[in-house]
């Protein structure tokens, strides 16, 4: 969601069909050894001493601008509701990707504590309405496009949060790292990923029926701006033919708002050649308007995850990814066990199909979904020392396979437990209204 992008600039040189699936097969998917990680952590920012009161713009504003001093490692942006999001550079360890952002996270965090502000790990803010903080032109554009949708659009912008994992794409070959085979692992394994990382059950301060709101959230927005492409033949292939069908968000100009389309495939843009005649640069930045939950970008990002519990439970999932992508031994036994849950997709891609959906729903409570995980958990904890993770981070890989996983439980059903002795009835439709 932090990509940046400028207004529209003369002169513009048109592109074709087979221009746009050259130049996407090309820049989604670079081939080669893996050799880098990376994770964008996003955090909501509330008030530290009441956390129930918004923060109000102004505030956000200065704690921003103070940031803004403070020299880091990772790239800090701002998300449209405020959500702070730090994205590291590509480390060549798990260990450096964990070193670079825990250090930048002490500065972030000792700067908010100054203003009276703390960072908060959850994917879904339980008691703020959206509200957008950063009014820019994208901005306005994608929160038209997503209006027309339903309310999902504006609590996916402005109160949901993340953790991110970023891969390398993988060998051009075939075999446990190759490219092929970690784009489908990465589908099929981002259901038991949603599950044992569901942390965000409430809205209102009330239970919504999901384990992961957020991920609710994403399947409300609709296959075209936040599915994925079918898993059969060549990724490069199917995601071109993703891009070129999906929806235009808008057409961008010099001067005023930015036109917002209404059902324009980049595809019936070019043959149209109306308003314009799209170019590269559309290309380019109608590629940061797609939200997949596996985007291809030259690497892999991973953005099915919720924002987790605690200052350091973001490292979790990140360890946990790295290790079932980039260990080989690891990367078999995932690539094995999350086989079978392919037969419960029904065919349909990402994340609208029913694996995706139970996972949201009921997280690890799914007896498939508790089994193949812990198989997973398993694999990746064995796999920590050989990727050179120290013992503190194998101890809290291992901590959340004894307290969630083997238990059938996720984060989000500690939050559910302090609802004990209130009213837990559920709204889950209000998303839906």
């Amino acid at each position: 969601m932090s990509d940046s992008a400028s207004g529209c600039t003369e002169p513009r040189t048109a592109v074709t069909e087979a221009e746009v699936e050259a130049l996407v097969s090309g820049i989604c998917f670079k081939t080669g050894p893996p050799r880098t990680v990376g994770v964008e952590v996003e955090w909501l920012v509330h008030e530290l001493r009441a956390p129930r009161l918004p923060v109000t713009p102004e505030r956000l504003k200065a704690a921003y601008a103070a940031l803004r001093t403070v020299p880091l490692g990772s790239a800090l942006t701002v998300e449209p509701g405020g959500q702070l999001e730090l994205s590291s550079p590509p480390a060549a360890s798990l260990m450096e990707c964990i070193g670079t952002v825990c250090a930048d996270l002490d500065r972030v965090r000792a700067v908010l504590a100054g203003d009276g502000l703390c960072l908060v790990g959850l994917g879904h803010d339980p008691w703020h309405t959206p509200r957008r903080f950063l009014r820019e032109r994208r901005y306005d554009a994608l929160e038209a496009c997503l209006d027309r949708g339903g309310p999902a659009g504006r609590h996916m912008m402005c109160t949901s949060a993340s953790v991110q994992v970023c891969l390398d794409a993988g060998h051009e070959e075939p075999g446990p790292l190759g490219h092929v085979r970690r784009w489908r692992l990465a589908h099929q394994l981002g259901a038991v990923l949603v599950a044992a990382f569901a942390n965000s059950p409430l809205l209102g301060d009330r239970p919504t029926g999901w384990r992961s709101t957020r991920q609710l959230l994403w399947t409300e927005i609709g296959p075209g701006r936040a599915g994925a492409p079918p898993l059969d033949g060549s990724p490069r292939a199917a995601w071109a033919r993703h891009v070129l069908d999906a929806p235009v968000m808008c057409v961008r100009r010099d001067d005023g708002p930015w036109h917002v389309p209404e059902a324009l495939s980049f595809r019936e843009w070019i043959r149209s050649g109306r308003p314009r005649r799209p170019s590269r640069e559309d290309l380019d930045y109608h590629l940061t308007t797609l939200f997949p939950p596996v985007r291809p970008r030259g690497h892999l990002e991973l953005r099915m995850i919720d924002a987790q519990p605690g200052d350091d439970g973001w490292i979790v999932p990140l360890a946990v990814a790295a290790a079932l992508f980039d260990d080989p031994e690891a990367a078999e036994s995932a690539y094995r066990a999350v086989k079978p849950l392919a037969e419960r997709t029904m065919g349909r891609p990402a994340p609208h199909n029913p694996l995706w959906i139970e996972a949201a729903r009921s997280g690890l409570a799914d007896p498939e979904l508790r089994d193949v995980a812990v198989t997973c958990f398993e694999a990746a904890l064995a796999a920590l020392p050989r990727l050179g993770a120290t013992a503190a981070v194998q101890d809290a890989v291992g901590a959340h396979l004894d307290h969630y996983v083997r238990k059938g439980r996720c984060p989000a059903d500690d939050l559910l437990d302090r609802l004990d002795g209130r009213d837990r009835r559920t709204h889950g439709k209000d998303l839906r209204s």
